[in-house]
């Protein structure tokens, strides 16, 4: 029986064919029916035979949404699998099945689709390719390679319908196998090979997918040197799978769905802080690594520096960075500035691109792709994981992914909630968020493995009761709120102190304690001598700093201090272009150090000879100059030559307190 379809691109539109049945122009929809022919290769084929309006003024025909199920032959399509659509064949994949009609979403512009074009079916959910090749490699949102794309057409533009292979199909990788014998039982997970991809990634390892389980038939690879070359074509390792007698043969990479979360044996809570860089990140609202973090704010704000930052310079094995509808000269900046970035490894310099990856779905790229790239992004960052990795995958931004998701709910014609957004939003943002986390992984041998998850989400005016950034609180465990008017007053990163939190203090404590012992005490100190200062500054800008005791002029000035000198960071100097936690630590300590000096020889001084603020200021002015001056310490110092100059510089502090007192 002839099944009904209806097909809807990134930008909505389909053009090239005359309405049928129309009073006005609706050529942004199309809808039609797909007579299947038969079920050849893996594929089902059918075309295009009738299109009508979608419900407006002046039609008489209401489609119902979306189309391919009851095929001839018994055949079922599922949602969730790839369609090809038209000559070009665009990609596509089915949103929606109700009753005989089911929704394709195209992810590339439909224009020119006309009446009578096929409709090819693939026997699979939309997928990734998973293998060596993934790092320092650009992506599009459905992975599709843009470097090998440009080198193939010679075109600044994507053309439509390109088919090419996700990684390097035809590039040699030297290949060792490890831990199986012939004859050993193999499940989903077990490590049976080593790659050497770059200096980095000096060890990629070959994972048997999830869904394989078996025993060892044959092992290829095995030379008279344990090395051989394949490429990710060839078979290295035969698996029988005992139930069914079926032998899989397994190559260098394997295919997995996107909106499916790789499985882990266990999940683990964080134990170990994320080191970013930022000062006011890893001293006061610091993550674990495994964690989800939401970096909310306006636009000019800062997120993409904060997230850009964070792929430099964390302590991550890993990076995956979606650029999901953002301005494409960001993603232009990323790809400029990382390949001139450098860690060392083994006294070698390295560029750092070599641990990235790079999903690019900008502003200007088909919308609907959007909502794919945020979970092609995740499912890289599990893979990673799974090989006993600390990940850490940045999303700029989920708002952009929520409004491709409004679109495509808005198509289906679906209840609209808060602003347009679907009522599902919310679920739809926690199963995101929930694939982070700290892990062991599946198979053998043992490992430990992490995906962070930095979501930049863009509000409206900086609104933060936005819906989308309202739901995201509700779910990730630390909070970034990047405030408008810091960032107008050039403070970067515009991090506000007073709104943000992290829920991590708790399990960090021990890991903090390890590096100083009063981590805890001057981090509390410190959010409580901002907290005082904003109290005080409504008096301040009424009556003036002189109506301020003197503990009270000691808690502004350092405060002070904290804000331009701390929490303040030059992202593009030599000396504050990052930040160990050894000298984050070590300035914050001389600090608190001489505000609670201050305001002991304040309060210990007789009432005949009450020591003030402009005295101490005037006497401790080079000690003060010092302390404000020690972010111009390099972070590239060995760390014991950080803690002896903050030891010194500790001890002058108490030394010229002292003398003072006397």
């Amino acid at each position: 029986m002839p099944t009904k379809v209806s097909a809807f691109g990134p930008m909505g539109a389909w053009h090239g064919f005359p309405p049928i049945r129309v009073r006005e122009d609706f050529s942004q929809w199309a809808v039609g029916s797909v007579q299947d022919l038969h079920d050849q290769l893996g594929a089902a084929h059918g075309d295009f035979t009738v299109v009508s309006p979608p419900p407006g003024p002046g039609t008489q025909h209401r489609p119902v949404g979306c189309a391919l199920i009851g095929v001839n032959g018994g055949s079922r399509l599922l949602a969730g699998w790839q369609v090809r659509v038209g000559h070009d064949k665009l990609v596509g994949e089915i949103i929606k099945l109700e009753n005989t009609n089911a929704s394709i979403q195209v992810y590339e512009d439909t224009s020119g689709l006309t009446v009578g074009d096929p409709v090819e079916r693939r026997k699979q959910p939309l997928s990734v390719e998973l293998g060596p090749g993934i790092v320092d490699n650009i992506f599009d949102g459905i992975q599709r390679p843009l470097h090998a794309i440009s080198d193939l057409t010679k075109d600044v533009y994507i053309p439509r319908g390109v088919d090419v292979a996700s990684l390097n199909a035809d590039k040699k990788w030297r290949y060792k196998p490890v831990n199986f014998r012939e004859g050993d039982p193999i499940s989903g997970g077990d490590i049976f090979g080593l790659v050497h991809e770059n200096d980095i990634l000096h060890s990629h390892k070959i994972m048997c997918p999830p869904n394989v389980f078996g025993t060892v038939v044959k092992i290829y690879g095995a030379g008279t040197d344990g090395n051989e070359s394949f490429t990710l074509k060839d078979t290295v390792l035969e698996v029988r799978d005992d139930t069914t007698g079926v032998t899989h043969k397994l190559g260098l990479s394997h295919m997995w769905p996107v909106r499916k979360p790789r499985p882990v044996a266990e999940k683990l809570a964080g134990n170990v802080a994320l080191t970013t860089g930022q000062r006011i990140i890893d001293a006061l609202f610091p993550s674990v690594l495994g964690g989800t973090c939401a970096v909310p704010g306006a636009f000019g704000c800062g997120k993409t520096v904060i997230s850009q930052a964070l792929s430099k310079h964390s302590n991550s094995d890993a990076i995956v960075y979606v650029g999901c509808g953002e301005r494409g000269n960001e993603m232009a900046e990323v790809l400029n500035d990382f390949p001139e970035l450098t860690m060392t490894v083994n006294d070698r310099e390295v560029p750092i691109m070599k641990r990235t990856t790079l999903v690019a779905n900008t502003s200007n790229m088909p919308v609907a792709a959007r909502e794919a790239s945020i979970y092609t992004g995740i499912t890289l960052a599990e893979y990673f994981r799974d090989q006993g990795m600390n990940v850490s995958m940045m999303a700029d931004s989920t708002s952009r992914w929520a409004e491709a998701l409004r679109e495509i709910s808005g198509r289906l014609g679906e209840m609209p909630a808060d602003s347009g957004y679907p009522a599902y939003l919310g679920a739809r943002l926690a199963a995101f968020y929930e694939r982070a986390g700290r892990v062991a992984c599946l198979g053998s041998p043992k490992r430990e493995g992490s995906v962070t998850v930095v979501g930049a989400v863009s509000p409206p005016g900086g609104d933060f009761s936005d819906p989308v950034t309202a739901a995201t609180l509700g779910i990730v465990q630390v909070f970034w709120g990047l405030d408008k008017k810091l960032a107008q007053r050039k403070h970067f990163p515009s991090v506000n102190w007073l709104i943000s939190y992290t829920k991590y203090m708790r399990v960090l404590e021990p890991f903090f304690n390890k590096i100083d012992p009063e981590y805890s005490t001057l981090r509390t100190k410190c959010q409580e001598i901002l907290q005082k200062e904003d109290n005080l500054t409504e008096i301040v800008q009424l009556v003036g700093k002189e109506s301020l005791s003197e503990d009270q002029k000691v808690i502004m000035e350092v405060a002070k201090i904290i804000r331009e000198d701390f929490l303040q960071q030059n992202a593009f100097s030599d000396y504050d272009f990052t930040c160990p936690l050894v000298k984050s630590v070590g300035m914050l300590r001389s600090i608190i150090l001489f505000y609670n000096l201050s305001q002991k020889a304040i309060a210990d001084s007789p009432p005949d000879a009450k020591v003030t603020w402009a005295q101490i200021k005037t006497s401790m002015n080079p000690v003060l100059q010092k302390i404000i001056q020690t972010k111009f310490q390099l972070p590239k110092q060995p760390e014991a030559e950080l803690k002896a100059f903050f030891s010194g510089l500790d001890e002058e502090v108490e030394q010229a307190f002292q003398t003072l007192s006397d």
